[in-house]
């Protein structure tokens, strides 16, 4: 029910009690534009004043997929609600937006107050770092529906750009390089395939494979470039802009490049998280299915032209970031449709 936290089939007192712990943790996300947050039919928020010629509003919306099975068995369920509110906010931010606000939703069979609310303190958190405001969100309980225990998140985001501001990739052209920016491992996608790695291993969450402890590094959460990645693009004219999520680099990066154009990326020039070498040698995967199944230790990838490459790398390592020129634009047949390499 709108922003309110409580379906009208939630349980009345576990309802009321997520209620209560909820509204302080959504208080930490407050930008001063919020008229209106938890507790309403609907969340108010207005348009920064004074800052916009033209403003223009970019949507979003993801959940977390099968990573959270990894939740439910370990019993940890304070990193996905990170997860869930980068993976709106990585995607809103590809246009050149500013996160203004987020919802979610949470779904179960029957309401635990406490899972629930390690669940949106997680959100909070993602939220603190993408520098959005919590609007609301809604829970509900669905008997039958699913396995007692589990649950289910999506979540919601709707961010802001200058018109003239928008990164939409048209000014890309042959010689343009590709910054590829570090990934914290898996962020949300390729879980099936590592669960299924996992399973005909017979390995456990609590194992550790060749220095790596699975749970801790299946559970990392999703970077958030929001913040990094606003500040680079106040700098440096950024070109292009991609989230790397289901299908890889060879999936994602031409979502930025205008058509007749293709990335070669160079994979020497970048180091992978353990876990890729790990869960690829444990499940005798194929490189090519690597590469379009998962990250591959590159969450996010820019386009600038090479004049800008070293001052937008100075910038992110500046901020603590690690990224690498792993790429370069160049022509492809007239009319085709955009591609990217991995070689």
């Amino acid at each position: 029910m709108g922003t309110s936290y409580k379906d009208a089939g939630v349980d009345i007192v576990a309802g009321d009690a997520l209620v209560d712990r909820i509204k302080p943790l959504a208080a930490r996300t407050r930008r001063p534009e919020l008229l209106s947050g938890v507790g309403g039919f609907g969340g108010l928020f207005a348009i920064p004043p004074g800052k916009y010629r033209e403003p223009v509003l970019v949507s979003g919306t993801d959940g977390v997929g099968t990573k959270l099975k990894l939740a439910f068995s370990m019993g940890k369920h304070d990193t996905v609600g990170i997860d869930l509110v980068a993976m709106s906010v990585n995607d809103v931010l590809t246009c050149g937006a500013e996160p203004l606000f987020f919802l979610d939703y949470f779904a179960t069979s029957r309401l635990d107050v406490d899972q629930a609310e390690q669940v949106i303190a997680g959100v909070v958190t993602g939220c603190e770092q993408a520098g959005c405001t919590l609007l609301g969100g809604e829970t509900a309980e669905l008997p039958g529906f699913y396995t007692p225990g589990e649950y289910e998140l999506a979540g919601f985001c709707v961010g802001i750009v200058e018109r003239s501001k928008i990164i939409d990739g048209s000014k890309i052209v042959p010689g343009d390089r590709v910054i590829g920016v570090a990934s914290s491992g898996l962020h949300s996608n390729g879980y099936s395939l590592a669960r299924k790695i996992l399973g005909d291993r017979k390995l456990a969450l609590t194992d550790e494979v060749d220095g790596v402890q699975l749970g801790e590094a299946l559970l990392a959460p999703t970077r958030i470039y929001v913040k990094d990645m606003l500040a680079l693009a106040a700098e440096v004219p950024v070109k292009g802009l991609a989230h790397i999520t289901g299908s890889g680099l060879p999936g994602n990066v031409p979502r930025c490049l205008p058509d007749g154009l293709r990335a070669v990326l160079d994979e020497t020039r970048w180091t992978r998280p353990a876990i890729f070498a790990v869960l690829q040698r444990l499940g005798d995967v194929a490189r090519d299915e690597m590469f379009s199944t998962f990250n591959m230790g590159l969450g996010m990838t820019v386009v600038l032209a090479p004049s800008d490459v070293p001052a937008a790398l100075a910038l992110l390592s500046k901020r603590g970031l690690t990224a690498w020129d792993v790429g370069v634009i160049e022509a492809g047949q007239p009319g085709q449709e955009a591609e990217a390499i991995v070689r």
